[in-house]
């Protein structure tokens, strides 16, 4: 509290009077004493009259003559104590200390004010140097110190795993970063070596609208047609929008693509996070409590996991940069996880798609182009056959009529589409597993499977219905059989055929010890595909029927059926492109990035599972008493009273074949394509099913294929400019050039390029 003047009195301003202690009566410890009090008034000044009569005998001149001759410290304490108890006369006083903390620096204490227990610290004015003077660094206190240890630590580290590392085992991305490296580490090496100092300069370098002004100089390129980007599963943001009390926490939050999702998966909203982001396996449609919704407009997928993941930005960058805006450029964003009948039922997706693109064909004048990546671009032209599709006739429609897509698209762009499946998703479905989990360092698959296991991201997998668009399709026609495969390297020593490969238990995993007694069942794709099914719960399995068809149709009466059935439109080999000879398609993706194409498993035990039986009474074992049942890797009996089972998968990660043809580590068997695709799926279609005019392209569609060599950057994390990985590939020139040109009504520039061995393939394939 401020200090209370005396009745009648006006406040004045706070002074702070520093008593230092005596030194014949302080300790070491004590601490100085201050007084603080208002400043009085001024005094009025003493009459001459005063100073004739006053006596130089009197108390105040011997006091005053005792003063002057006292030494000058002595006089400041005297004139300061007699100041003090005058102004102790009209005022009340309050006590103001500092004490001196252990550190050597000192805290202000004044009980009752607003300046209590402040510390002093930081303050110059009571800082005390010559106590905290630094102790002089000598050399042998450095090179015992952490600040020598730490860093010559590391680098010992470095070297011992650079010398331990069996270069010939390198992934193909290190193997390409490694060669970036000079051969020696001498200086003048590393200085002489300009190239990489060249690339890093590169990679640092602003590639953000180049493409656009480049082009837009080269060719006088401009907006034309407008454009309508569809991203693929998994790129579109994921917001809540339930205000249920197990949701409310994530409302309108993004649960899929930021660090919202990364959070919840950490820490004890993980289960609430897996609730939320599954999908209700009997209804197809949100679970109970929830809602999730996709984010809509550009920012829907333009970047991931906040801004420092760009997914379409580079796309959208180089389009705005020959002109394009809101009202030229759109983003149809949807929830991946739906499946497509339920996308219409729930959110009308299909519905708004198409009044999006007649809105956007009067407003502009001209057609629009559809530029889809990944999983959607497999169901693109069943996306025309549902806008064409009578709905009073066929119960499920948008009712375009057959002309729909002849007026309204100029052109389809397809990126890295999945049109024939994804090797991955089968393992997926199977074990919740791929390639990225199996060749963890044993440390990371160990966090990952504490913090998210394999058996909890198989079940969330099979929860999302829409991923399973992604299922591999034509069967042995296109994918090939148990003695060779159409992308079955020349020199083959294994083939892709058998997509599946069980080795038995306790059979080394050396290649001497795997053999064809002791590797059973080998699967190929027509038996793999039902063999994954009767391994997951049976509702996934009513959702597969009910939503998608992987076979191989030829027959064209059959294919004009097919046309209006849902089910087949996420199927290229069983449902036709449309009645449209002026649409025009591109068909863009990468290869030369190895990419997983077939499997070495495990069977395990039979363990309890949450779900509903994978098999009931007599199937739920499996008898290895009987040759003919292909278990003779079984590892345990049926148990007592028949309790449901499911039973343990896992990719065979110790199979590791050096050497092999193909190449064969950590349990997966690799080929070409853009990382995540094979080359058999991205292409086959583009070059042969719907080249020309054929049963699956009755109008004689003219189909333009562009593959692009994956070449990245050593020292660009994305890849650089040159990149041909599945994601990345969105960032790459050569791509966003051919975008920009069909976008600007240049289609005539976008020219057939292959690199692959693409016609060798669909050469072996069974298309008749």
């Amino acid at each position: 509290m401020p200090p209370r003047r005396k009745a009648q009195q006006r406040s004045p301003s706070p002074q702070v009077i520093v008593t230092p202690a005596s030194p014949q009566t302080s300790s070491p410890t004590d601490s100085p004493s201050l007084s603080t009090s208002p400043s009085p008034s001024p005094s009025p000044a003493p009459s001459p009259s005063r100073e004739k009569t006053r006596d130089s005998n009197s108390p105040v001149d011997l006091a005053e003559k005792r003063t002057k001759s006292a030494p000058t410290g002595l006089r400041l304490r005297q004139r300061v104590k007699e100041k003090a108890d005058e102004i102790g006369k009209e005022v009340e006083e309050f006590s103001v200390k500092l004490k001196k903390k252990d550190d050597g620096h000192y805290k202000l204490l004044a009980p009752g004010t607003p300046f209590n227990e402040i510390d002093l610290s930081e303050s110059t004015f009571f800082s005390h140097h010559h106590e905290h003077r630094p102790k002089k660094v000598t050399w042998k206190s450095w090179l015992f110190g952490r600040k020598f240890f730490f860093p010559a630590g590391v680098l010992l580290g470095v070297c011992l795993a650079l010398w331990a590392t069996d270069l010939a085992t390198l992934p193909a991305d290190m193997k390409d970063i490694w060669t970036s490296l000079p051969a020696a580490l001498d200086p003048r090496d590393l200085l002489a070596n300009l190239t990489m100092v060249e690339g890093a300069r590169k990679a640092l370098e602003n590639r953000d609208f180049t493409v656009g002004e480049e082009l837009a100089q080269q060719y006088g390129l401009e907006k034309h047609h407008p454009i309508v980007l569809i991203p693929g599963i998994v790129s579109t943001g994921l917001e809540s929008w339930s205000t249920e009390s197990v949701a409310r926490q994530f409302f309108r939050k993004r649960l899929w693509g930021t660090s919202t999702m990364i959070r919840a998966v950490l820490n004890f909203s993980r289960e609430r996070w897996i609730q939320a982001l599954s999908i209700d396996p009997e209804t197809g449609l949100d679970p109970p409590g929830f809602k999730i919704r996709a984010a809509q407009g550009l920012d829907a997928a333009v970047t991931d996991i906040g801004a420092g993941y760009w997914i379409w930005q580079k796309i959208v960058e180089n389009l705005a940069t020959i002109g394009y805006d809101t009202n030229s450029m759109d983003m149809a964003a949807y929830d991946w996880r739906l499946a497509y009948y339920n996308l219409e039922t729930r959110d009308a997706y299909f519905t708004r798609l198409k009044t999006k693109i007649e809105t956007m064909r009067r407003h502009n004048g001209h057609k629009v182009v559809l530029c889809s990546h990944s999983c959607v671009s497999s169901s693109v032209p069943g996306i025309e056959n549902w806008v064409e599709s009578d709905p009073t006739e066929n119960g499920f429609g948008g009712g375009g009529g057959a002309a729909w897509v002849e007026e309204n698209v100029e052109s389809w762009i397809n990126i890295a589409g999945t049109m024939l499946g994804v090797s991955k998703a089968m393992t997926a479905f199977l074990s919740g597993e791929m390639r990225d989990t199996v060749e963890l360092h044993p440390a990371g698959s160990w966090v990952l499977e504490k913090f998210f296991s394999r058996r909890e991201r198989a079940k969330l997998f099979r929860r999302w219905p829409g991923s399973t668009s992604m299922w591999m399709k034509g069967g042995n026609r296109i994918w090939g059989d148990e003695d060779s495969a159409p992308d079955d390297p020349p020199d083959a020593t294994d083939t892709h055929g058998r997509f599946f490969s069980f080795r038995h238990p306790d059979v080394p995993s050396d290649e001497t010890a795997l053999t064809k007694h002791t590797v059973s069942p080998n699967m190929t794709i027509n038996e793999a595909g039902p063999y994954v099914l009767t391994h997951t719960p049976p509702a996934f399995q009513r959702m597969m029927e009910l939503n998608y068809s992987v076979s191989f149709e030829t027959d064209e009466e059959q294919l004009k059926k097919n046309d209006r059935d849902h089910r087949k439109w996420s199927n290229p080999l069983e449902v036709r492109l449309p009645e449209a000879p002026s649409l025009k398609i591109y068909c863009l993706y990468g290869h030369g990035k190895e990419t997983e194409r077939s499997y070495w498993y495990m069977q395990g035990e039979y363990e309890q599972d949450d779900t509903r039986s994978d098999a009931e009474n007599e199937a739920a074992f499996c008898d290895a008493s009987d040759p003919s049942n292909q278990c003779d890797n079984s590892t345990t009996e049926r148990t007592a009273l028949d309790f449901p089972l499911a039973r343990k998968h896992w990719i065979d990660a110790a199979v590791t074949v050096k050497g092999s043809s193909p190449e064969v580590r950590s349990g997966v068997k690799f080929g070409d394509g853009d990382g995540t695709i094979p080359v058999i799926s991205l292409g086959s279609m583009c070059v042969h099913g719907w080249n020309g005019t054929t049963r699956w392209n009755p109008a004689g569609i003219e189909v333009v294929t562009q593959e692009y060599k994956h070449s990245p950057e050593s020292l660009d994390l994305r890849g650089g400019a040159q990149t041909a990985d599945h994601v990345d590939i969105l960032g790459a020139t050569p791509l966003n050039a051919a975008i920009l040109k069909i976008a600007a009504g240049r289609g005539d520039l976008v020219t057939q390029q292959i690199g692959s061995d693409i016609f060798e393939y669909v050469k072996k394939m069974q298309w008749d």
